[in-house]
Parts: C-alpha cells; sequence; structure tokens
C-alpha cells in the first residue's frame, strides 16, 4: 500500500504540472483566437482552409501589436494617439474609463516606468507578520501633503491569485528591498511558499 500510495502522488506530481499549463495554452489560445472575427468571414482561416487550425489568432494578434507599435512609433503616429486620446476624453463615461486603464497601462509598460519593478518584504497584516509585496510608485498630490514623510506606494497580492490584493502606503524605512526579481516572487506567493526562489535556495544554510 505504501509503493501504491508513492506511485499516486509522484503520477500527480508529475502530470497535473503539465495538465494545468496545456489547460491554460488552450484557453490563452482560444482567447486570442477571438481575435479573428474583425477579420471578413470570407478571410477566416477555417474557411479558406476547411478546417479549424488553432492558433492563427496568436499570430494575428502579435501582428496586429506589432503593426500598431511601428505605426505609431514616429511622430504623425503619435500625433494621431493624442488627437485619439483627445478624442476620447470628450466622451462621457467612457473617457473615466479610458483615461484610468490609459494611466495604468502607461505605468506598467512603460520602459521608464518603476511600477512593480521591485520586490519589497513587509509586515503585513499585522506587525511581526511578514509578506512579499511590490512598489507600485510614490505617493503623490494631497495624499503626499499629508503624509509628510518618504513613503512609498505598495501592492500586497493575495495567495494563491495574486490579481487580488491591497493598496497601501508604506514607509520605505519598513519595506526590505529583495534581490530576487518580478518573476520568482510572483511564483514564491502563487506557490504559497512552496517554491522557493533560487537566490533564497542558494543563500540558506546548508
Amino acid at each position: 500500500m505504501t509503493a501504491l500510495r508513492n506511485w499516486l502522488f509522484t503520477g500527480l506530481l508529475v502530470i497535473v504540472p503539465g495538465a494545468i499549463t496545456l489547460a491554460v495554452l488552450n484557453w490563452l489560445v482560444g482567447l486570442l483566437d477571438q481575435t479573428l472575427l474583425i477579420l471578413p468571414t470570407a478571410w477566416h482561416p477555417d474557411r479558406l482552409l476547411g478546417f479549424h487550425i488553432p492558433g492563427f489568432g496568436v499570430v494575428l494578434t502579435l501582428g496586429i501589436l506589432l503593426a500598431v507599435g511601428a505605426m505609431t512609433s514616429n511622430f504623425a503616429g503619435r500625433k494621431l494617439v493624442q488627437w485619439g486620446d483627445r478624442l476620447v476624453s470628450r466622451i462621457p463615461v467612457v473617457r473615466s474609463i479610458y483615461s484610468s486603464v490609459k494611466q495604468v497601462s502607461d505605468t506598467l509598460f512603460s520602459e521608464g516606468g518603476n511600477a512593480f519593478r521591485t520586490a519589497v518584504l513587509v509586515q503585513w497584516p499585522r506587525e511581526g507578520v511578514w509578506t512579499v509585496a511590490f512598489i507600485t510608485g510614490a505617493p503623490g498630490g494631497e495624499v503626499a501633503a499629508l503624509l509628510q514623510d518618504d513613503y512609498v506606494s505598495v501592492y500586497v497580492p493575495t495567495t494563491p491569485n495574486p490579481t487580488g490584493g491591497y493598496f497601501v502606503m508604506l514607509r520605505r524605512s519598513d519595506c526590505i528591498e529583495l534581490d530576487m526579481g518580478v518573476d520568482a516572487a510572483l511564483r514564491y506567493i502563487v506557490s504559497m511558499g512552496v517554491v522557493v526562489p533560487h537566490e533564497a535556495a542558494a543563500s540558506s544554510p546548508a
């Protein structure tokens, strides 16, 4: 019975990661394949070839991103984007949603942005309890004036789903900057501490 139990757990360790990875990839490819809906029906690969080949939407999405990036990287393209931004800013309701999303995306995807570039160790939700978090910036405006100290904006993700979490402002001196990269920190959080980052594993005593 002990051998059977060991074989069962070993099989789970081999099968589960692969199965979950395939499921996520299948969902992602299926989601990106919805991009094909922007093409005329006569141009759909399914209609042209007579059968469905998954992944065409991924190629189309990458092509659109590259094309838009190339077109908007010059002076004329940037002016066109600015004109579009001004147009959207005149539409009620839409402008509030668009401006919020644009500010977040500009912060996250900008090469010069500092959001989610640094993992830190903070005491949360109370003193003596530690967790891994990410610096997203610094307080500004009225908030910064009221705090009157060196504070940073910190995102504390939940486990095992890091897309949910808490936004807090802490003194910079209360945050311990970690050497681990953001990817390693996310794996550490998602795995609930099971997957130890290489940096931490290498520095731990044998």
